[in-house]
């Protein structure tokens, strides 16, 4: 009996995980092969690349949603959008057992399109018109062409795993400049394979250099075993993530191999310290003192898990958990205090690994959408064009 539930395991393991999905992406058909240029000289160019993360709940972003808040479009514009969900669905049992539910991430593509390119968003397509899997609107098919100010963005990618959603926007002049253009997705969550938890990374080519994205929710809870089970996840994403090695057979196949390294989303890291006090600590705005005992910090100082990685200096309030359309954290208001308390968190971060990027900003916006606030961070990074390339 204990060995046939052991085959079923085994069985269940191989139909569900997400992980082995994994390849060159069939859309990306009028995307650069690769160069047979032998020349080694290259020129050196600056790009600008906004990365966000936004755990949302499950909530349907509504119509009028101000995204401007959380893109700031207006003030410092970037070359390349990259843009990470969790929860983008309810994460309840017919959403990670049954089929991709695609509605909310067709509608935030949308609500994207409009504010990067600053016009009324395109017809959403019916989601049983979309025949290629995972192929989420509005992935053009066409190549790009570039405004009258040169300021369009199109999709390049997007993918969704559950309630992951991650989808990558560049300019229109860097459209034809991007190749080898890949997915790999990894699922943590139930019986350690399932979508509920894990990642999806992106990993593309922009000229000559390589670019990862890697958009991922970890395991939740605040005890110590908890923390143990997200570095476990961690380090399961890291080593089971695989691109393929591409028609010259020099792409780099695992995260840390490619040239720049962005990782972004509800990492779940809570702060090792007691409710009380750490409820004391947010009411008089001591994030210095509170980030002592934040658990990523902690494991990025000492290298347990996320060795060699970087992050920003953090000069915001946690991100989670706030009460719903409210500017209290749960538990922390007398209106709340009868409700499950849970510690203020800066569960939701962006770190990056390898050298060639700077952080200029690093930061939240207040949108009251979910129980989670946006973060943003803007990079900028050397590109390395080949000298017959413009």
């Amino acid at each position: 009996m204990q060995d046939l539930k052991l085959n079923e395991y085994k069985i269940l393991r191989k139909i569900l995980s997400i992980d082995n999905f994994k390849g060159e992406n069939h859309n990306s058909s009028g995307f650069n092969q690769a160069s047979t240029n032998t020349t080694r000289s290259f020129n050196h160019h600056t790009k600008k690349i906004f990365v966000g993360s936004w755990n949302i709940g499950g909530v349907a972003p509504p119509k009028n949603l101000d995204m401007e808040d959380w893109l700031d479009t207006q003030n410092n514009s970037a070359d390349i959008y990259v843009l990470g969900f969790q929860e983008i669905v309810p994460l309840n049992a017919a959403n990670v057992l049954g089929p991709q539910n695609r509605k909310n991430s067709m509608k935030w593509n949308s609500l994207i399109e409009q504010a990067l390119n600053n016009r009324i968003p395109i017809k959403v397509v019916e989601e049983d018109k979309i025949a290629e899997r995972q192929k989420i609107y509005p992935l053009k098919e066409q190549i790009c062409a570039a405004s009258e100010h040169g300021q369009d963005f199109q999709c390049i990618i997007s993918r969704q795993m559950v309630g992951m959603f991650i989808t990558i926007w560049v300019q229109c002049d860097l459209y034809q400049s991007i190749r080898h253009l890949s997915v790999s997705s990894v699922g943590c969550g139930i019986m350690g394979c399932l979508g509920n938890k894990g990642s999806i990374s992106i990993r593309f080519c922009l000229h000559e250099t390589s670019f990862c994205f890697i958009c991922s929710h970890l395991a939740s809870g605040g005890k110590e075993v908890d923390r143990r089970q997200r570095n476990v996840n961690a380090t399961n994403i890291l080593s089971r993530t695989s691109f393929p090695s591409g028609p010259v057979l020099d792409m780099p196949q695992k995260i840390i191999d490619h040239d720049r390294v962005v990782w972004l989303g509800d990492l779940n890291y809570r702060i090792c310290m007691p409710d009380s006090a750490t409820q004391s600590l947010i009411k008089r705005r001591e994030w210095e003192t509170l980030l002592k005992h934040d658990q990523l910090k902690l494991e990025l100082t000492e290298g347990h898990v996320f060795q060699g990685w970087y992050e920003g200096a953090i000069d915001f309030p946690p991100t989670y958990k706030y009460c719903p359309n409210s500017k209290d954290y749960l538990g922390c208001d007398q209106q709340h205090m009868n409700k499950k308390r849970r510690a203020p968190a800066w569960c939701d971060r962006i770190i990056w690994f390898g050298k060639g990027m700077k952080q200029t900003q690093y930061n939240r916006s207040e949108s009251k959408l979910s129980d989670h606030r946006p973060i943003r961070a803007m990079f900028t990074t050397d590109i390395k064009v080949a000298r017959n390339c413009r």
